[in-house]
């Protein structure tokens, strides 16, 4: 199975050895430098506690044990424990998150078709049947869905992208190997791109090759117009976004009248009066930042 767009792993280490997060190379923030994302991954499921990566001791359940908790997949940097800390730090959100390392049958995972102020070009899920990848769900109650969906522009009219229910047996998701009892979900929430995905010039969904420097440097090198926005260079390109809202709006629209968009196959997912949720929509942590 081909592994995910954090495709960085921390190495393997022996229990009882120091767990923060700098230790186990799971520390750098791509919000603080776009370069690294979608950042380091954890190679097992954990609990994000504050600065540490803790073994997780027992499986959650959408019932149970799950103790009010929705299942949620990251795609991209949100499998990133440093990034995830970022995102709950900002509200001063330190409860514990399980980070469930899971097969997802379904999805692959695809490139947004627009340019985040944050300074990259993330990830971004899209339909793809039978194939399967390795992901991480996150295991989060109401406040820190909250700051997760107002980091993804769920609430705004003008943000990026929409939390839908992607529902089994449309989308498989099962504990990885030697991860929990072999639990299959009934579903799990996932962030859909309002704008759509690129293509890869064949009109299917382009994949995120999990290195945002071959990334960028690919799309420059692809459109002079977009040379002529953000620079020749990775770093002029997340170095203009990141102080630019317009320009990076403007990124967003050349995507498309370039015509390198095309649709994500979950956009009929997007509705509103969903049904089968665990939880209704939430209200964004106050002085939410626009992602």
């Amino acid at each position: 199975m081909s592994q995910s767009a954090g495709e960085e792993r921390e190495p393997a280490r022996p229990r009882g050895e120091d767990r923060t997060l700098r230790a186990l190379g799971l520390a750098g923030v791509p919000r603080e430098e776009p370069l690294l994302y979608p950042g380091p991954w954890p190679r097992e499921s954990g609990l994000l506690d504050g600065d540490r990566l803790l073994p997780l001791d027992r499986p959650v359940h959408e019932d149970g044990n799950g103790e009010g908790r929705v299942p949620v997949l990251a795609i991209g940097s949100n499998a990133s424990p440093g990034q995830l800390r970022h995102k709950m730090a900002e509200f001063g959100i330190d409860s514990p998150i399980p980070m469930v390392r899971t097969r997802v049958t379904g999805l692959d995972i695809g490139v947004s078709a627009h340019v985040s102020r944050m300074g990259y070009v993330s990830a971004s899920p899209v339909s793809a049947p039978g194939v399967a990848r390795e992901l991480f769900v996150l295991w989060l109650d109401a406040e820190q869905l909250a700051v997760i969906d107002a980091s993804e522009g769920v609430p705004m009219a003008s943000g990026n992208f929409d939390r839908v229910w992607l529902p089994a047996p449309d989308v498989r998701v099962e504990p990885a190997d030697g991860d929990g009892d072999g639990t299959v979900l009934r579903g799990a929430y996932a962030y859909v791109n309002r704008h759509g995905v690129l293509h890869d010039g064949t009109g299917a969904p382009r994949r995120h090759p999990g290195d945002q420097r071959v990334l960028i440097t690919e799309l420059l090198q692809g459109s002079a117009r977009l040379r002529e926005l953000f620079g020749v260079t990775p770093e002029e390109f997340c170095a203009r976004a990141r102080v630019d809202r317009r320009l990076c709006a403007r990124g967003t629209r050349l995507f498309a009248e370039e015509k390198r968009v095309t649709a994500s196959g979950l956009e009929r997912y997007v509705r509103s009066g969903r049904t089968g949720e665990p939880l209704p929509r939430t209200q964004p942590p106050p002085t939410a930042p626009m992602p």
